[in-house]
């Protein structure tokens, strides 16, 4: 054994130019070789820098792509930045500067960063929700879904602050306030879009038997998707006839009825 030691800064940099000018990670579409697509949860460019978090899940998944590719196959391994929504909200407000403006900044900052690591992804087929070449496409599938009446509005009750003036996602209320400013979360009625996935709620747990995830994340998707098997049930009123349909999923327990509350 070499009781030399492991020069990091100049062995690593070495390897990863190299790799980049061979263009070691990218993947042509004339390769014979057998396909397979690995995909990361891509990270949200809110903050200054990655964590040991995303560290964790990166390793783990460029492990993987370098075995897969060992194995003979052609292996597409991209990266990319879930960068609309509330986390880059909030980092904008918390900064005081526009959103493109910030996420830009820590989006060169995480793909520098995703670069010292040396993971072999393909930056020629980078993802940026932000970028007008990609949510053309999503909005374009907002559409198709419109004109089929999977997506229309409502008036659903959100997690609202006062102070901050923007709804909350569950993870971002603690204990009951919001966690960047402390101030008391309410619930407020918003109209806001909604999406029809009850017409698809047996397809889409059927499916789930296909993937090959851990079974505690399957059963989170399926109380998601929140399928109840049940009866719908008209109740009459005394006065006027009439109707109101409930659904319930024990009809075998409405003998016992004696008073019903209809919400405003």
């Amino acid at each position: 054994m070499s009781n030399e030691p492991y020069k990091a800064q100049e062995i690593e940099q070495k390897w990863r130019r190299r790799w980049e000018e061979g263009g070691m990670h990218r993947v042509a579409d004339a390769d014979p070789r057998p396909k397979y697509y690995c995909l990361d949860m891509f990270p949200y460019p809110s903050g200054s820098g990655l964590h040991v978090g995303h560290w964790r899940g990166y390793v783990l998944s460029d492990v993987w792509s370098r075995y897969k590719t060992l194995q003979g196959y052609k292996v597409l391994h991209p990266m990319g930045w879930d960068a609309f929504g509330l986390p880059a909200e909030n980092d904008a407000i918390k900064k005081g500067i526009h959103p493109r403006l910030g996420t830009d900044q820590n989006i060169s900052t995480f793909r520098r960063q995703l670069d010292e690591i040396g993971a072999m992804y393909d930056w020629s087929r980078e993802i940026d929700t932000t970028d007008p070449n990609y949510y053309r496409w999503t909005q374009w599938i907002f559409l198709q879904m419109y004109h089929q009446g999977l997506a229309y509005k409502s008036f659903m009750p959100i997690n609202w602050c006062p102070s901050c003036k923007c709804g909350l996602a569950n993870e971002e209320v603690v204990d009951g306030a919001c966690e960047r400013c402390g101030t008391p979360v309410i619930k407020k009625e918003m109209q806001q879009w909604m999406l029809r996935i009850t017409r698809y709620a047996e397809r889409l747990l059927r499916d789930l038997d296909t993937l090959e995830w851990p079974e505690k994340v399957k059963t989170m998707q399926a109380n998601w998707i929140g399928r109840s098997e049940g009866a719908e049930v008209i109740f009459k009123t005394e006065v006027g006839g009439h109707k109101i349909p409930i659904f319930t999923t024990r009809p075998d327990t409405l003998w016992g009825a004696t008073f019903m509350v209809l919400g405003p």
